[in-house]
């Protein structure tokens, strides 16, 4: 065995059928564009949803409702869950940062702290809004509300 006779294993290599190097290739003339019409023309592009002049479908379907662009989103938390992460973590302080520790919440979440469930610890909770009911109740319990 010699350099010059060592070739791969049949089947590892593959080539892409070269297009447009003439007619001896199988792939020369039209250059597998077919004839005519704009997608055999260099620079041919299609704007998204072009349904070849067809109606496209998001003209087609009816549009209904209002999207507000300045909605602000919150992942809401409610008290039965921090008294849960109270009891299981023994943590005396709730935050976005622990929240976000304890997979409750993603990275540039805004949280909401609601009111389902009973909270029997005392403890400060800091969040970005609180639901009137989840205040009374933490500090009814002596802890302290804090909005960031």
């Amino acid at each position: 065995m010699n350099l010059h006779n060592l070739t791969p294993a049949s089947g590892s290599v593959k080539r892409e059928k070269r297009i447009a190097r003439g007619q001896g290739s199988g792939h020369g003339g039209t250059s597998t564009r077919g004839h005519k019409g704009a997608k055999s023309r260099s620079g041919y592009k299609t704007k998204i949803g072009f349904e070849g002049g067809q109606m496209p479908l998001q003209r087609r379907v009816p549009k209904f409702g209002f999207k507000n662009i300045n909605r602000v989103e919150y992942k809401a938390i409610n008290l039965d869950i921090i008294q849960a992460l109270v009891d299981r973590k023994n943590v005396s302080e709730i935050t976005p940062d622990v929240l976000r520790e304890n997979g409750l919440v993603s990275r540039n979440e805004l949280v909401k702290i609601l009111g389902r469930g009973e909270l029997k610890a005392k403890i400060n909770v800091s969040a970005h809004k609180f639901s009137s009911t989840a205040k009374t109740v933490i500090e009814g319990q002596g802890g302290n509300c804090s909005e960031i």
